[in-house]
């Protein structure tokens, strides 16, 4: 896979493609820029170079062109971020763009309207690559979050131009690569979250790959349900496939360390009835929202010895300050431990943010799902677009 420093881009019309699906509050502004200042490395290095750089990405899942999900408050944040004023189009293809893109001068930096506001780009259509393409002589792809997804911007642009990964893109790869080809051992995986079926194929990769795999939140939960151990908590609606998949899983494996207490509330989440318990006492009124004290415990001794940690997924309900404890608790203790930290996924990111120890990781992941199928050995296809051109 080619890299940015691997390719001439002095003086090209560069363009870049980006993941700037940030969060909005309801006033439309940004409410965390985090994916917006890991891309500033790759456009003040093209800026360095004298390129004329054109930025694209999405924000959200627009059903046709919606004001709500335009990239306008993007472009004020980038010119803010970047002390040079970044200009917004008002589209991402069309005569407006050709006009903006023709008069780009060198070093500028413009930022075009919302990808998915066009259907054709989320169904890789060939035509709405080849538009996106002919803007420039270079394509770089720096959009990690998004590597994942066959779109046009993604798959479609790369196989048109040269073109070559980010620097946001080359340390992601870097970094996941290195956990799963040589990790630093003790490798200790911490997965948590919502779903299983987003992440039963991890589950079963570090189960193989890890030497502690501690396990967290609904998916820890749904785990102890289809096992039998958890009765009283509501087995998960997932297809027969992962079903079979977690049921195969040996529960016996001396890598796996599942909760063995949670603090439990109503199932309709009343706030003033918390109760810790063993996670085989569950009433039938009752769910699991968080680990409990002693699964903290025994998870940050194992966290201690650990030479590299890889976190994706809160271990309960963090968004709910009663139910923020245990993920705390585990944030600490991997900064405690002094190993090589890797953390992932939206809620995990968002989480460590509002604690205020993102900059207490070595490495935090701007991709969710991309992050998870690069770990499941899946095919990305931002990636092989990236390798088949080159």
């Amino acid at each position: 896979m080619r890299t940015l420093k691997q390719i001439d881009v002095r003086d090209q019309k560069v363009l870049v493609r980006c993941d700037f699906n940030v969060p909005l509050d309801e006033s439309g502004q940004i409410s965390d820029n985090f994916r917006i200042l890991k891309t500033l490395p790759t456009i003040k290095y093209l800026i360095e170079k004298n390129a004329k750089i054109i930025l694209i990405s999405h924000l959200g899942s627009p059903k046709g062109k919606d004001p709500r999900c335009s990239l306008k408050p993007i472009a004020a944040e980038l010119s803010r971020l970047l002390g040079q004023e970044v200009k917004f189009v008002n589209d991402c293809t069309g005569s407006e763009v050709e006009k903006a893109v023709k008069n780009i001068e060198k070093r500028q930096v413009i930022l075009l309207e919302n990808l998915r506001f066009y259907k054709e780009e989320k169904d890789n259509n060939p035509e709405f690559a080849k538009k996106l393409a002919g803007l420039a002589d270079v394509f770089i792809q720096d959009g990690f979050g998004v590597c994942h997804r066959a779109h046009a911007s993604v798959a479609g642009v790369a196989a048109l131009l040269p073109s070559a990964a980010g620097m946001l893109v080359e340390r992601e790869v870097e970094v996941l690569n290195k956990i799963l080809q040589d990790p630093y051992r003790p490798l200790v995986a911490i997965i948590g979250g919502d779903k299983i079926s987003t992440k039963i194929k991890v589950i079963k990769i570090f189960l193989d790959k890890a030497d502690h795999l501690l396990v967290g939140g609904k998916i820890a939960n749904a785990i102890l349900a289809i096992k039998g151990i958890c009765v009283r908590e509501p087995l998960p609606q997932e297809a027969e496939e992962v079903l079979k998949e977690v049921e195969a899983i040996n529960l016996t494996d001396s890598k796996l360390h599942l909760p063995i207490d949670g603090v439990m509330s109503l199932a309709n989440l009343d706030e003033k009835y918390l109760r810790t318990g063993a996670v085989g006492t569950v009433r039938k009124e009752e769910e699991i929202f968080d680990v409990g004290p002693e699964t903290v415990a025994n998870f940050k001794n194992i966290i201690a010895s650990a030479k590299m940690v890889i976190w994706n997924g809160p271990l309960g309900q963090s968004e709910i300050s009663p139910f923020e404890k245990a993920s705390l608790e585990i944030a600490k203790a991997i900064k405690q431990s002094g190993a090589f930290s890797v953390i992932g996924g939206g809620e995990t990111v968002e989480f460590v943010s509002k604690v205020g120890m993102l900059d207490d990781f070595n490495h935090v992941s701007t991709g969710g799902g991309a992050m998870l199928d690069f770990l499941a050995g899946k095919t990305l296809p931002g990636i092989e677009a990236l390798k088949s051109k080159n």
